[in-house]
């Protein structure tokens, strides 16, 4: 049967086939802890990430990532009620630059099928949450007097749950946009070095968090589901 082929291919529609995609973003990377106690936009270094999709239901997708990109933060920064410098930062005048590395697993719930072209809809938003394992390289400085124990640096290695929400947009067949922002709680308070400092400068009871924001671009493989009638009888398909 010559047409039957395209039939297997064509026949069921979104249910009949999986998706994986890879893609690379671009984006910022905001780190969160003693020497920036909020996140501040302005701590925004550049960031690079590539990842794999690959669904395992309509609406659930796991993936997995890569990323590197930069740290930094500075006392400077940190405002206080006044609008001045908070006191505690103007007292510590340190400042934070290095890089951080991240592979990482997450699940995706994705609330639409924006990838059956046969739906109007060809976005969805999604939430996110995972696994991730990361390498951090930083230094840490102080210009003010008698606070030298703040001119530290160092590597280390450590675990992050992160989570967060972002936008798919099927942009043709296989290629797509996405745009992405999450958190990523750590368990160590040592990005910054801080953990070791003297109490009455730090907080030893908050741990440190990273960010990541940025716009994605992937590529869509498609897998077809061939019916059960074709796979018992390939004769069909010549």
């Amino acid at each position: 049967m010559p047409g039957a082929s395209r039939e297997c291919f064509f026949a069921l529609g979104a249910h009949a086939q999986s998706t994986s995609e890879v893609g690379i973003g671009l984006g910022g990377l905001v780190y969160k802890g003693d020497l920036a106690p909020s996140y501040q936009f302005k701590n925004n270094r550049p960031a690079l990430t590539a990842f794999y999709r690959r669904d395992i239901s309509a609406p659930i997708t796991l993936r997995g990532g890569l990323m590197g990109g930069l740290l930094r933060a500075d006392d400077a920064n940190v405002q206080g009620v006044t609008g001045t410098t908070a006191p505690l930062s103007a007292a510590r005048q340190a400042s934070m630059k290095g890089s951080l590395y991240e592979v990482s697993g997450a699940l995706e719930y994705n609330f639409f099928d924006f990838h059956n072209r046969k739906d109007k809809v060809h976005f969805t938003p999604y939430v996110l949450v995972g696994l991730a394992a990361f390498y951090a390289n930083t230094t840490t400085q102080s210009t003010a007097a008698g606070a030298e124990q703040f001119n530290k640096k160092g590597g280390m290695l450590g675990l992050a749950v992160p989570a967060g929400f972002g936008l798919k947009l099927a942009l043709s067949r296989h290629w797509n946009l996405g745009l992405e922002a999450g958190a990523r709680k750590t368990f160590t308070d040592e990005l910054d070095h801080a953990s070791t400092q003297t109490p009455v400068l730090v907080n030893s009871h908050d741990q440190d968090w990273y960010f990541y924001n940025g716009v994605s671009i992937s590529y869509t493989f498609y897998k077809i589901h061939c019916p059960e009638s074709y796979k018992e009888n390939k004769q069909l398909l010549q």
